[in-house]
């Protein structure tokens, strides 16, 4: 490395620890978030709060204790019953071990597929995308092992 190019990190300091803690939604029907963040996509639900002052709910669903793992956060505003998604925001993943047999039971247990299982395009990588009940996607990945090692 060129000593006219200061490195990233300085190396007189210690680095920052920094971890993804969660992924905020707003909802329309929090009910019908939950019940498919925590029966469709079998997550747990980790806390829920009301917040009577501002007219809020907080709920945070996940796969883990938020400790541990990087969870999302419900949120839902009393007096809002739907969002506008816009153009911005993609998807949030979760890995599966089996990406065809877990659009299988999301289907029976009553998630809506929206692309089904099959290599990514320009690639290898197996996924899926469903719908949340407020049509946010949420994108399945099979497992590094499943395509890409073939």
């Amino acid at each position: 490395m060129s000593s006219l190019i200061p490195p990233l990190i300085p190396t007189s300091r210690k680095a920052e620890t920094m971890r993804l803690l969660h992924t905020m939604l707003r909802v329309g029907n929090l009910e019908r978030s939950l019940q498919f963040y925590t029966e469709v996509l079998h997550m747990r639900l980790l806390r829920k709060k009301d917040y009577p002052e501002g007219k809020f709910t907080l709920a945070f669903v996940g796969y883990g204790d938020e400790s541990d793992h990087a969870v999302i956060e419900l949120t839902h505003n009393w007096d809002v019953d739907g969002y506008d998604l816009g153009n911005a925001f993609g998807h949030i993943a979760i890995e599966v071990d089996d990406v065809v047999e877990a659009c299988e039971k999301i289907r029976q247990r009553g998630g809506k597929i929206v692309r089904e299982p099959g290599p990514m395009k320009h690639g290898k990588t197996m996924l899926a995308f469903v719908e949340d009940p407020d049509g946010y996607r949420i994108e399945l990945l099979g497992a590094k092992t499943s395509i890409e090692k073939k």
